[in-house]
C-alpha cells in the first residue's frame, strides 16, 4: 500500500488505504497511545487478504507521519473527539462499511465511533480497550512513563515518530495520570452500538482487568462476544498474533 497525507476538516493525517475489493467493507486500523501505521507490521494486510476487505490504516493526529497535534493538553473527550475526526475521514474517503479494528486508545476510539456514528460502522474488533479508568491502567501508565526516563524506548519510538515523541508520551501520561481523568467512563455510549462486537484481551493485560470486557459486552445493544487469551499481556496481536488473526477471520466472516 502506499502512503499519502490527507487533509480533514484542517488536519493533515497520513494514511495507506487499499479499496481494491469492491463492494467490501473497509477494514479501519486504530493505533495505541505510542503507536502508528507501521508498527501494525503486515497484520492488516493478512486480515485483508484472508477476508477479501479493504483497509485502511492511519496515523492519528500527532502520530508517526501525520501533522504534530497543537498541544500535549488533552481534555477528557479526547478520544471522542478523535471519534468524530476518524468519522470525518471515512466520509472523505467514503467509506460507509467500516470494520474498526482499535487497540488499547484505539480500541475505545472504535466503541465511541460505533455509537456516535452507526450508520457507517458495519462492525467492531475492540483489543485491550478501556471504557473506564482502573487502578491498574493508571499503575501501568505510570510504569511506562518511569520507564521512558530510563530505557531506550524514546529513540526506539523517535523511528516511527521523530522529534513528536517527547509530546505523544506527555499527551499520553498526563492525561491518564491527572485526578481529573479518574472519573472518566464512557458506559453510558455503550447501549448505542448496535452493529456486532468482538472484543480481545489477553488475560494478564497490565493496563486493564478482564471488568473492561464484560462491562462492554453486556452493554452493547448488538450481538457481542469475548475472545480472552490465557498468559498473553496487552498487545495480542503482536504477542499471538495468529490466534488474533484467526479469531478476527472467523468474525468477519461470520458478519460478511
Amino acid at each position: 500500500m502506499t502512503g499519502r497525507i490527507i487533509d480533514v476538516q484542517g488536519k493533515k493525517l497520513y494514511i495507506e488505504y487499499d479499496n481494491s475489493f469492491k463492494n467490501k467493507p473497509t477494514i479501519v486500523f486504530l493505533h495505541d497511545s505510542l503507536g502508528c501505521t507501521q508498527l501494525w507490521r503486515d497484520f492488516p494486510a493478512k486480515l485483508s487478504e484472508a477476508t477479501q476487505c479493504n483497509v485502511l490504516v492511519y496515523d492519528r493526529l500527532g502520530y508517526g507521519k501525520s501533522f504534530p497535534m497543537l498541544s500535549h493538553e488533552r481534555e477528557n473527550n479526547y478520544m471522542e473527539l478523535e471519534a468524530d475526526l476518524l468519522s470525518d475521514l471515512l466520509k472523505e474517503l467514503s467509506i460507509d462499511n467500516a470494520v474498526l479494528f482499535g487497540h488499547s486508545d484505539g480500541g475505545t476510539i472504535a466503541l465511541i465511533a460505533a455509537s456516535k456514528y452507526p450508520q457507517s460502522v458495519k462492525a467492531v474488533i475492540c483489543e485491550a480497550g478501556h471504557i473506564f479508568v482502573e487502578d491498574i491502567t493508571v499503575k501501568g501508565v505510570s510504569d511506562a512513563f518511569e520507564a521512558c526516563k530510563t530505557n531506550d524506548l524514546p529513540e526506539r519510538l523517535a523511528k516511527y515518530h521523530g522529534d513528536k515523541v517527547p509530546m505523544i508520551v506527555k499527551a499520553w501520561t498526563e492525561i491518564w495520570l491527572s485526578d481529573r481523568f479518574k472519573s472518566w467512563n464512557i458506559e453510558y455510549l455503550l447501549k448505542n452500538i448496535t452493529s456486532p462486537l468482538l472484543f480481545i484481551q489477553g488475560e494478564t493485560d497490565e493496563y486493564g482487568t478482564l471488568d473492561q470486557v464484560e462491562k462492554t459486552v453486556s452493554q452493547v445493544s448488538g450481538s457481542s462476544e469475548k475472545y480472552i487469551i490465557p498468559n498473553v499481556g496487552h498487545t495480542p496481536h503482536k504477542e499471538v498474533p495468529d490466534l488474533v488473526l484467526n479469531k478476527s477471520i472467523e468474525f468477519i466472516n461470520k458478519i460478511l
